[in-house]
């Protein structure tokens, strides 16, 4: 009695454990999914952000509309070198299989990814802030 006792309490850890490795495993492809989805809507804007390059460069003066001008175009600029780095940034820390197929984490690089997530998000609104700044001073 005493053994199947010991058996069934050691297969009865061993699943738990199991399980909860799974949702760990689990938890983080979510959160890389997240990362990539945020830079996937982002990253297409890029396009957007050197059409309104295009258009406030030749506005740009001394006058103070073309002061203003100037700084959106520099707020673009900056929010898409902010994503180029971002991009190498992000590369340099995680493997593609991390990054495609969920491959398990470090706990270093589970930080990482943290720290990445706000990085992104910080990445979107300064994308997006940028844009639309532009195109209301364009308009």
């Amino acid at each position: 009695m005493k053994i199947k006792y010991v058996f069934f309490t050691t297969i009865t850890m061993v699943l738990f454990l199991s399980c909860k490795e799974e949702e760990k495993k689990s938890e983080t492809l979510t959160q890389m999914k997240e990362v990539m989805a945020i830079h996937d809507e982002v990253m297409p804007k890029m396009g957007t952000i050197g059409k309104l390059v295009s258009e406030l460069k030749p506005k740009v003066d001394s006058t103070e509309k073309g002061i203003a001008y100037d700084k959106a175009m520099r707020d673009l600029q900056a929010a898409h070198k902010s994503m180029m780095d971002w991009m190498k940034g992000f590369g340099d820390r995680f493997t593609s299989d991390e990054i495609l197929n969920g491959a398990a984490l470090t706990e270093q690089k589970q930080e990482w990814l943290n720290e990445e997530e706000k990085k992104v998000k910080s990445l979107k609104l300064q994308i997006n802030n940028s844009i639309e700044n532009a195109e209301i001073l364009l308009e």
